[in-house]
């Protein structure tokens, strides 16, 4: 007892701040790891690290050998499995605001109108039954998305949206890319999502969008062309069977530069399941 009262008043201040930012740093990791394949995978490493000890102290030569090269060479493999968490975690350091900018430096006015335009679009591309993906770039850049397609470049607007998903046409299989208030690219290609526990329902549609906004921060709305249902896919989690209503208030949100970035459909998600 007496050995933790000394502990405990030997603690600097220093020592407090420290052991909060490994919290820190630990919290974050958890949650960027949380229901992905990752969580599974540091699972097993767990095993293998419980394992590997328990083999050495009881003189398991043969096993320990084997596991302690094993956990060596892992390192590197860890790297390569762990490639798409890496690269999302560095993503999440990047967008912080001590390195970027706001995506929606869009001035107020101009928010309702955008979100309208959009909305007019899906509202109108639903109620005809037409297939459509759009993918909104947040703070993590989709240039190799963009180079994918076509170059658009072109004002936000409900006519250009309609047109570019008309059966058909060139450009209507692929998604549709928009920065700010800027149609970037059409008929673009997306990675499909690595969840294998979707939904024999959801089509290729939906997972490309749930495969994009797996990879980044950016939002996708998809119009499903055999019900013309609109979903939105955020951070690899499909909401389905939003009104305009709903869609019109995720869109402002996501807009407003003050607007929390994260978990801009919970209360829509929460309505559906």
């Amino acid at each position: 007892m007496q050995y933790f009262a000394n502990l405990f008043f030997k603690i600097r201040l220093r020592d407090v701040i420290d052991i909060l930012i490994v919290a820190f740093a630990f919290y974050k990791l958890f949650m960027l790891i949380r229901e992905t394949r990752a969580e599974q995978l540091i699972k097993g490493i767990v095993v293998l690290l419980i394992a590997t000890k328990l083999s050495e102290v009881l003189e398991l030569y043969t096993v320990f050998w084997i596991l302690e090269k094993t956990m060596t060479v892992g390192v590197l493999a860890l790297l390569i499995v762990f490639q798409p968490e890496l690269r999302r975690a560095l993503e999440v350091i990047g967008r912080t605001r001590f390195f970027t900018k706001s995506l929606a430096e869009i001035k107020n006015e101009e928010i309702d109108s955008i979100s309208n335009e959009i909305v007019e679009a899906a509202a109108s591309l639903s109620r005809q039954k037409i297939g459509a993906l759009i993918v909104f770039e947040r703070d993590t850049g989709l240039n190799e998305v963009v180079d994918t397609g076509t170059r658009i470049n072109g004002k936000v607007s409900s006519g250009l949206l309609i047109n570019i998903f008309i059966p058909n046409t060139p450009l209507h299989d692929g998604a549709v890319i928009i920065r700010e208030d800027v149609v970037k690219a059409a008929g673009c290609f997306l990675p499909l999502t690595d969840n294998m526990n979707l939904s024999k329902e959801i089509g290729t549609r939906h997972r490309a969008a749930l495969g994009i906004t797996e990879r980044s921060d950016s939002i996708a709305i998809i119009v499903s062309e055999e019900t013309g249902i609109i979903s939105v896919a955020e951070n690899g989690i499909l909401t389905r069977y939003l009104d305009i209503n709903a869609l019109k208030e995720i869109l402002v949100n996501m807009y407003k530069p003050k607007s929390p970035k994260p978990n801009l459909l919970s209360k829509w998600r929460n309505r559906n399941e």
